[in-house]
């Protein structure tokens, strides 16, 4: 019986083991190909933040660092991540939440990094239909249209 209980506290503790020691931090480069930027996500907060290289004269150079600003900062607990997209001229990433499917597009401004209000794209209010074609306007006369 006592080796039952040292199996099943050994099989716990393995099992436990992973999602204690999960990294609390998630690291994306910015898309853009000129931009040596990297961004970090808290992936329980979602809180954003990022550092690029800078040239600092007299120095092998600087890490410059831009914390959270508007719409960076922490959310509502969840499971959040970070997306680049393929676009080679973008500065920004998305940050995803992975339990409810929110959204936002986040990027360095001002000295800070900022992101737009999540959204949820299953929530959100479709697009307006497109309007039917009308009635192709006639040549009238026989004459053709001018050129100019």
């Amino acid at each position: 019986m006592r080796s039952l209980n040292f199996l099943c506290l050994g099989l716990w503790t393995a099992l436990a083991a992973p999602a204690a020691l999960a990294a609390p931090y998630d690291f994306v480069p910015a898309p853009q190909t000129d931009l040596n930027r990297i961004y970090r996500i808290d992936r329980i907060t979602g809180e954003v933040s990022s550092c690029q290289y800078g040239l600092q004269e007299g120095t092998v150079g600087a890490t410059l660092c831009f914390g959270a600003g508007e719409g960076a900062g922490a959310q509502p607990p969840g499971e959040y991540g970070l997306v680049a997209s393929r676009h080679e001229r973008e500065g920004g990433v998305f940050r995803v939440n992975y339990r409810t499917g929110e959204m936002s597009i986040c990027y360095v401004f001002d000295e800070r990094v900022v992101c737009t209000p999540q959204t949820n794209p299953s929530h959100a209010a479709p697009a307006p239909a497109p309007a039917a074609p009308g009635p192709t306007p006639s040549v009238r006369g026989g004459a053709s249209p001018q050129r100019p």
